[in-house]
C-alpha cells in the first residue's frame, strides 16, 4: 500500500469539508442580514426639529414617530424658532424614553392654538423629559403625563387650561424651575404621586389655582409628592390640595387673589411658607382631618391668617402672623377630636386674634398682642335647627394684651363673612 498517497487523499478530504463548513457559515450571514439589514447599534440617539411645519421631513411629528420606534433613549432637538401644532401629536411612548429640548440657539416656541382638544404632549411612556420649551394656547392640557419617571425642567407653559396633567398611574417625577402664567390650572394631581417633587417653580395670574392636588377620597400611599420653593404670584388660588399625602414647604405666595393655600380632608403637612399681600385668605383648612400647619409666616392680609373650619385633630403650631385683619379662627370643628393651636405668635392684627366660634380647640402657649379690638373672641353658634354649638377653648399659658381674659360674644353678627368660606372651586 501507498502510504503517501493516502494521505494526501485524506487530507484533501478534509480541505474540501472545511471550505464546504466556511460556505455554510457565509451564505448564513448572507442570509440573516438580507432578512434583518437594520442592526441594534445603528439606532437612532439623536434627531434634529427642523421644519417648523406641523408634518413632513424634519417636523417635530415625524421625530416623535421616529423615537417612538427606535431601540434606545432618543433626543429630540428643537432648532426652530416656532412650530404650530394642527393635530394632536404621536404620544412619547418609547419604553427606552424620549427627551425633547431646545437648541441652543432657539425659542423653540410650541403654539397649539388650531387644537381643538387634546394634550400637546401625552407622555405615557417612562423615562421621558423636556426642557427648555415654551409651550402656550392649549386647548387642554400643555403635557398629560401617565407614565413614571419623568422630568420637565427650564419649560415655560401659558394660556392653556392645564399645565401639567399628572394622572393617578404616574410615578418618580420631577418638575423643576419652570414657569406657569395664565392658565386656568397651572399643575393638576388626581392622587397621590409616589417620589414627585414640583420645586422652583413660578406661578402667575392663574384663573383657578397654581397648584390643584384634589382626590375624592383619601388616598395616603406613601412617598409623599413634596411641593416645595416655589412661587406664586396673582393666582386666583396659589394651592388646593385634599386627600393626598403632599407636603407643601418653604413656597412664597404674593398677592393671591382669594386664598393661599386651600385644604381639604387627610394627607396634608403645611410649613415654613411666606404668605403676604392682600390675599382675602391665607391657609383655610376646610373639613380637614390630621393636618399639619407649622411655622409659616403670613402678614398684611386682608382677612384671617389661618382658619380651620370643620377640622379634627388639626395642629397649628408655631406660625407667626403680624399685621393681618384677623390671625387664627377656629370654626364648627369636631369636639370629641379637638384642633390645638400652641406656640402661635400674632401680632398687631387689625382687629382680633383668635376667634373662636361654636367649636372648643386645646389653646396653648400663644402670644397676641397689639391686638385692634380683642386678643380672643369666643362665640358659641346657633345652627339654622336652632340647635347651639358651644365655644368653649382649653385655655393654658396663653400671652394675651388684655390678661388673658376672653372677649365672650353671642351676637351672630360679630363673626366677620370671610368666617364661613364657601367650598374650592372645581377642578
Amino acid at each position: 500500500m501507498n502510504i503517501k498517497g493516502v494521505d494526501r487523499r485524506l487530507a484533501g478530504a478534509a480541505a474540501f469539508l472545511l471550505a464546504l463548513g466556511l460556505f455554510a457559515v457565509l451564505a448564513f450571514r448572507y442570509d440573516a442580514t438580507r432578512s434583518n439589514p437594520v442592526q441594534p447599534a445603528q439606532a437612532i440617539s439623536t434627531l434634529s426639529v427642523t421644519s417648523t411645519a406641523d408634518q413632513g421631513p424634519g417636523s417635530l411629528r415625524e421625530a416623535l414617530f421616529v423615537a417612538a420606534a427606535a431601540d434606545a433613549r432618543t433626543t429630540i432637538v428643537v432648532q426652530v424658532d416656532r412650530v404650530d401644532i394642527a393635530t394632536p401629536l404621536p404620544p412619547l411612548a418609547s419604553p427606552h424614553g424620549i427627551e425633547i429640548v431646545a437648541g441652543p440657539e432657539s425659542r423653540a416656541e410650541i403654539d397649539a392654538q388650531a387644537l381643538t382638544s387634546g394634550p400637546v404632549f401625552d407622555v405615557n411612556g417612562p423615562n421621558s423629559s423636556i426642557e427648555g420649551l415654551t409651550i402656550r394656547n392649549c386647548p387642554a392640557a400643555a403635557v398629560l403625563l401617565r407614565a413614571s419617571r419623568f422630568r420637565m425642567a427650564a419649560t415655560t407653559i401659558e394660556s392653556c387650561d392645564v399645565g401639567v396633567d399628572v394622572a393617578a398611574n404616574a410615578a418618580d417625577m420631577v418638575l423643576e424651575q419652570n414657569q406657569f402664567a395664565r392658565n386656568r390650572v397651572g399643575v393638576r394631581i388626581a392622587a397621590s404621586i409616589p417620589n414627585a417633587l414640583v420645586s422652583g417653580n413660578r406661578f402667575s395670574g392663574h384663573l383657578d389655582a397654581g397648584v390643584w392636588a384634589v382626590h375624592s377620597e383619601p388616598d395616603l400611599r406613601e412617598g409623599a409628592t413634596i411641593v416645595r420653593d416655589n412661587e406664586f404670584g396673582g393666582d386666583r388660588i396659589g394651592i388646593v390640595a385634599g386627600n393626598l399625602s403632599m407636603r407643601v414647604e418653604e413656597n412664597r405666595f404674593l398677592d393671591i387673589r382669594e386664598t393661599a393655600i386651600h385644604l381639604i380632608g387627610e394627607g396634608l403637612a403645611v410649613r415654613a411658607n411666606r404668605i403676604t399681600g392682600s390675599a382675602a385668605m391665607g391657609i383655610v383648612a376646610e373639613n380637614a382631618r390630621g393636618v399639619a400647619i407649622e411655622q409659616n409666616e403670613l402678614d398684611r392680609l386682608s382677612a384671617y391668617g389661618i382658619m380651620v373650619r370643620g377640622g379634627a385633630s388639626m395642629l397649628v403650631r408655631a406660625n407667626l402672623i403680624h399685621n393681618c385683619a384677623y390671625g387664627i379662627a377656629f370654626v364648627l370643628g369636631d369636639g370629641g377630636n379637638p384642633s390645638t393651636a400652641v406656640d402661635n405668635s400674632i401680632v398687631a392684627p387689625r382687629y382680633r386674634g383668635i376667634d373662636v366660634i361654636g367649636e372648643s380647640p386645646i389653646l396653648r402657649r400663644n402670644s397676641v398682642v397689639q391686638a385692634g379690638n380683642a386678643p380672643l373672641h369666643v362665640e358659641d353658634f346657633e345652627r339654622p335647627d336652632g340647635s347651639v354649638a358651644k365655644a368653649d377653648p382649653f385655655r393654658d399659658g396663653n400671652s394675651f394684651d388684655e390678661g388673658d381674659v376672653a372677649v365672650v360674644a353671642n351676637d351672630s353678627n360679630s363673626s366677620p363673612a370671610a368666617a364661613r368660606p364657601s367650598p374650592p372651586l372645581a377642578p
